[in-house]
């Protein structure tokens, strides 16, 4: 498991749950692996109580089965709540974008076109981790700019589903196209032109169904 920093004033439960939610988007605690509650904790350099409301809250979300007296599991991905993901995300963020093309100022836009434009420096040598996380970013500047930074907090949990798929394919498919994507909605947002933000970002959020073929090829043992 990858320990990061932790943030100024993040609680101990609060910085449990987000190592363990990025290791296993990452997959640095892969589909089908056991974990232990006092393992995480020592690695952490956490108690226990922490760690354990960490992985009661991702229990929640179905990310992680907790069998009492027994190390805990993370599930193999079911592309069925990996749709499900989906379709929250869909229906939230296109409507995001729609009043982005009617909220955003220039300065809005720059902040967007900048995070594009470090996008594209790390996708010359491929880093995939720092990638996803420009794009997590890049996200959540949207929500940002419609006024919705609180819905785009509590979609991060259930949204995990999602986020191994597209951590998945970007470490082994490469979908190069993502970037371009990014480039094409902020072009429309500039245009003021919702309909055509929100059927590039409809395109965007599929592009996890063409990948999941070449997913399942490489890693058969990730998947139910």
């Amino acid at each position: 498991m990858k320990l990061l920093e932790r943030l100024p004033r993040e609680s101990s439960g609060e910085y449990a749950l987000r190592i363990i939610k990025e290791s296993i988007i990452s997959l640095e605690l892969p589909p089908g692996s056991q974990i232990s509650e006092s393992e995480l904790a020592a690695e952490m350099g956490l108690s226990r109580t922490p760690v354990r409301e960490a992985l009661i809250e991702l229990s929640k979300v179905k990310i992680v089965d907790i069998q009492p007296q027994k190390k805990s599991t993370i599930p193999l991905i079911d592309y069925e709540m990996v749709e499900e993901s989906r379709f929250m995300r869909s229906l939230l963020e296109c409507a995001v974008v729609e009043l982005d093309c009617e909220m955003a100022a220039p300065a809005d836009l720059d902040r967007l076109r900048e995070n594009i434009r470090v996008q594209n420096l790390y996708l010359d040598d491929f880093y995939s981790t720092q990638l996803l996380t420009l794009d997590n970013e890049f996200h959540g500047m949207l929500f940002s700019i419609a006024r919705k930074s609180q819905i785009f907090a509590l979609m991060q949990n259930i949204s995990i589903h999602f986020d191994r798929v597209r951590s998945m394919a970007l470490s082994s498919v490469k979908n190069l196209k993502i970037v371009q994507d990014h480039v094409d909605l902020v072009d429309a947002i500039e245009r003021r032109d919702p309909a055509a933000a929100k059927a590039l970002m409809e395109k965007h959020l599929n592009r996890y169904r063409i990948d999941a073929a070449a997913l399942r090829a490489e890693y058969p043992q990730y998947f139910k």
